[in-house]
Protein backbone atom coordinates (compact mmCIF):
# COMPACT_ATOMS: atom_id res chain seq x y z
CA UNK A 1 0.00 0.00 0.00
CA UNK A 2 1.27 3.22 -0.76
CA UNK A 3 2.84 5.73 1.69
CA UNK A 4 -0.28 8.07 1.70
CA UNK A 5 -2.86 5.66 1.34
CA UNK A 6 -1.43 3.54 4.56
CA UNK A 7 -1.46 6.74 6.83
CA UNK A 8 -4.88 7.72 5.75
CA UNK A 9 -6.44 4.07 6.29
CA UNK A 10 -4.24 4.45 10.13
CA UNK A 11 -5.42 7.56 11.41
CA UNK A 12 -8.40 8.72 13.67
CA UNK A 13 -10.61 10.45 11.03
CA UNK A 14 -10.70 7.23 9.27
CA UNK A 15 -10.66 4.89 12.14
CA UNK A 16 -14.40 7.21 13.53
CA UNK A 17 -15.70 7.47 9.94
CA UNK A 18 -15.08 3.72 9.56
CA UNK A 19 -16.78 2.73 12.59
CA UNK A 20 -19.44 5.52 12.41
CA UNK A 21 -20.37 5.63 8.93
CA UNK A 22 -18.73 3.41 6.73
CA UNK A 23 -19.18 -0.02 8.15
CA UNK A 24 -23.42 0.55 8.80
CA UNK A 25 -23.64 1.56 5.24
CA UNK A 26 -21.79 -1.19 4.08
CA UNK A 27 -23.73 -3.94 6.48
CA UNK A 28 -27.12 -2.32 4.64
CA UNK A 29 -28.90 -4.04 7.72
CA UNK A 30 -27.09 -7.74 7.86
CA UNK A 31 -27.15 -9.43 10.89
CA UNK A 32 -23.25 -10.67 10.73
CA UNK A 33 -23.91 -13.94 12.46
CA UNK A 34 -21.62 -15.47 14.41
CA UNK A 35 -18.71 -15.62 12.46
CA UNK A 36 -17.18 -12.79 9.87
CA UNK A 37 -14.26 -12.85 7.54
CA UNK A 38 -13.00 -9.33 6.53
CA UNK A 39 -10.78 -9.70 3.56
CA UNK A 40 -8.62 -6.52 2.67
CA UNK A 41 -9.39 -5.24 6.39
CA UNK A 42 -6.24 -2.92 6.18
CA UNK A 43 -5.72 -1.32 9.62
CA UNK A 44 -8.69 -3.50 11.00
CA UNK A 45 -10.85 -0.71 11.94
CA UNK A 46 -14.17 -1.63 10.54
CA UNK A 47 -13.29 -5.14 12.00
CA UNK A 48 -13.19 -3.62 15.66
CA UNK A 49 -16.17 -1.98 15.43
CA UNK A 50 -17.95 -5.21 14.72
CA UNK A 51 -16.13 -6.87 17.50
CA UNK A 52 -17.37 -3.68 19.47
CA UNK A 53 -20.88 -3.93 18.70
CA UNK A 54 -21.48 -7.57 18.68
CA UNK A 55 -19.93 -9.14 21.85
CA UNK A 56 -20.17 -13.24 20.95
CA UNK A 57 -18.87 -11.86 17.44
CA UNK A 58 -15.52 -13.88 15.93
CA UNK A 59 -13.89 -12.13 12.96
CA UNK A 60 -11.14 -13.37 11.21
CA UNK A 61 -9.16 -10.53 9.61
CA UNK A 62 -6.65 -10.77 6.30
CA UNK A 63 -5.12 -8.48 4.72
CA UNK A 64 -2.22 -8.90 1.63
CA UNK A 65 0.19 -6.22 2.93
CA UNK A 66 2.24 -6.96 6.11
CA UNK A 67 2.55 -3.95 7.51
CA UNK A 68 -1.56 -3.40 7.49
CA UNK A 69 -1.62 -6.84 9.24
CA UNK A 70 0.52 -5.96 11.91
CA UNK A 71 -1.60 -2.33 11.85
CA UNK A 72 -4.82 -4.38 11.80
CA UNK A 73 -3.70 -7.04 14.78
CA UNK A 74 -3.32 -4.00 17.26
CA UNK A 75 -6.67 -2.51 16.72
CA UNK A 76 -7.89 -5.95 17.39
CA UNK A 77 -5.76 -7.04 20.04
CA UNK A 78 -8.23 -6.00 22.96
CA UNK A 79 -10.43 -8.76 21.53
CA UNK A 80 -9.02 -11.61 22.84
CA UNK A 81 -8.89 -14.93 20.77
CA UNK A 82 -12.80 -13.20 19.78
CA UNK A 83 -10.44 -11.70 16.56
CA UNK A 84 -7.75 -13.51 14.28
CA UNK A 85 -5.62 -11.63 12.34
CA UNK A 86 -3.27 -13.24 9.45
CA UNK A 87 -1.42 -12.10 6.33
CA UNK A 88 -3.44 -13.37 2.95
CA UNK A 89 -4.23 -13.33 -0.80
CA UNK A 90 -7.74 -13.05 -1.40
CA UNK A 91 -7.39 -14.95 -3.93
CA UNK A 92 -6.42 -18.03 -1.98
CA UNK A 93 -7.61 -17.68 1.07
CA UNK A 94 -6.35 -20.05 3.65
CA UNK A 95 -10.00 -20.98 5.38
CA UNK A 96 -12.03 -24.11 5.04
CA UNK A 97 -15.33 -24.14 2.78
CA UNK A 98 -18.65 -23.01 4.41
CA UNK A 99 -16.46 -21.48 7.78
CA UNK A 100 -18.21 -17.89 7.96
CA UNK A 101 -21.76 -16.55 8.24
CA UNK A 102 -20.93 -13.10 6.63
CA UNK A 103 -17.19 -11.99 4.27
CA UNK A 104 -16.83 -8.34 4.30
CA UNK A 105 -15.12 -6.20 1.60
CA UNK A 106 -14.44 -2.75 2.16
CA UNK A 107 -12.40 -0.94 -0.92
CA UNK A 108 -10.25 -3.64 -1.67
CA UNK A 109 -11.26 -5.42 -4.58
CA UNK A 110 -9.58 -2.98 -6.98
CA UNK A 111 -6.46 -3.54 -5.53
CA UNK A 112 -6.97 -6.70 -6.74
CA UNK A 113 -5.76 -8.02 -10.41
CA UNK A 114 -7.99 -10.43 -10.57
CA UNK A 115 -10.72 -9.30 -8.72
CA UNK A 116 -13.03 -12.49 -10.01
CA UNK A 117 -10.98 -14.85 -8.06
CA UNK A 118 -11.53 -12.77 -4.64
CA UNK A 119 -15.31 -13.13 -5.19
CA UNK A 120 -15.07 -16.46 -5.34
CA UNK A 121 -13.26 -17.34 -2.81
CA UNK A 122 -15.63 -15.23 -0.43
CA UNK A 123 -18.49 -17.00 -2.00
CA UNK A 124 -16.53 -20.43 -1.43
CA UNK A 125 -15.64 -19.60 2.53
CA UNK A 126 -19.65 -18.39 3.13
CA UNK A 127 -21.43 -20.86 4.53
CA UNK A 128 -24.68 -21.70 3.17
CA UNK A 129 -27.19 -18.98 3.57
CA UNK A 130 -24.11 -16.56 4.52
CA UNK A 131 -23.79 -13.45 2.73
CA UNK A 132 -20.80 -10.92 1.24
CA UNK A 133 -20.98 -7.86 1.39
CA UNK A 134 -19.20 -4.32 1.56
CA UNK A 135 -17.95 -1.92 -1.37
CA UNK A 136 -15.90 -0.47 -3.80
CA UNK A 137 -14.72 2.08 -6.25
CA UNK A 138 -15.95 1.96 -10.16
CA UNK A 139 -13.87 2.73 -13.47
CA UNK A 140 -13.68 6.45 -13.37
CA UNK A 141 -11.39 9.15 -14.66
CA UNK A 142 -11.81 10.85 -10.60
CA UNK A 143 -11.11 7.21 -9.35
CA UNK A 144 -8.18 6.67 -12.09
CA UNK A 145 -6.44 9.88 -10.99
CA UNK A 146 -6.77 9.45 -7.22
CA UNK A 147 -5.00 5.63 -7.48
CA UNK A 148 -2.44 7.22 -9.79
CA UNK A 149 -0.79 8.81 -6.89
CA UNK A 150 -0.57 5.21 -5.34
CA UNK A 151 1.54 4.23 -7.89
CA UNK A 152 0.39 0.47 -7.24
CA UNK A 153 -1.71 -1.74 -9.44
CA UNK A 154 -5.47 -1.30 -9.21
CA UNK A 155 -8.07 -3.06 -11.51
CA UNK A 156 -10.77 -0.78 -10.89
CA UNK A 157 -14.35 -2.79 -12.20
CA UNK A 158 -16.91 -0.79 -14.75
CA UNK A 159 -20.67 -0.42 -13.77
CA UNK A 160 -22.41 -4.24 -13.99
CA UNK A 161 -19.59 -6.35 -13.79
CA UNK A 162 -19.81 -6.28 -9.85
CA UNK A 163 -23.46 -8.05 -10.94
CA UNK A 164 -22.25 -10.08 -13.19
CA UNK A 165 -19.96 -11.87 -11.36
CA UNK A 166 -21.71 -12.46 -8.50
CA UNK A 167 -24.63 -14.35 -10.66
CA UNK A 168 -21.72 -15.66 -12.20
CA UNK A 169 -20.52 -17.30 -8.92
CA UNK A 170 -24.89 -18.33 -8.15
CA UNK A 171 -25.15 -16.10 -5.52
CA UNK A 172 -29.10 -14.91 -4.79
CA UNK A 173 -30.38 -11.59 -3.31
CA UNK A 174 -27.90 -9.59 -4.97
CA UNK A 175 -27.91 -5.96 -4.19
CA UNK A 176 -25.48 -3.61 -6.35
CA UNK A 177 -25.83 0.08 -5.98
CA UNK A 178 -24.29 2.79 -7.33
CA UNK A 179 -23.79 5.90 -5.17
CA UNK A 180 -21.27 8.63 -4.79
CA UNK A 181 -22.04 9.88 -8.13
CA UNK A 182 -21.66 6.60 -9.27
CA UNK A 183 -18.19 6.54 -7.74
CA UNK A 184 -19.03 3.59 -5.71
CA UNK A 185 -20.86 0.62 -5.59
CA UNK A 186 -21.92 -0.71 -2.50
CA UNK A 187 -23.09 -4.75 -2.50
CA UNK A 188 -24.57 -7.80 -0.74
CA UNK A 189 -25.49 -11.35 -1.72
CA UNK A 190 -26.22 -14.21 -0.50
CA UNK A 191 -25.05 -17.88 -0.86
CA UNK A 192 -28.39 -19.93 -0.93
CA UNK A 193 -29.15 -21.65 1.86
CA UNK A 194 -29.39 -25.08 -0.11
CA UNK A 195 -26.32 -24.42 -1.82
CA UNK A 196 -23.20 -26.83 -1.50
CA UNK A 197 -19.97 -25.88 0.47
CA UNK A 198 -17.53 -24.94 -2.10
Amino acid sequence: MHAAARSFCTGRAYRALAGRWMLPWALQGLDPGDHVLEIGAGSGAMAAQLLRAHPRLRVAVTDYDPGMVATAARSVAGFGDRASVQEADAGALPFADGSFDLVLSCAMLHHVLHWENALGEAARVLRPGGYLAGYDVLDSPPMRLLHLAEGGQVRMMRAGQLDVELRRLQLTEIRVRRSAAGLVARFSARKHPGACHG
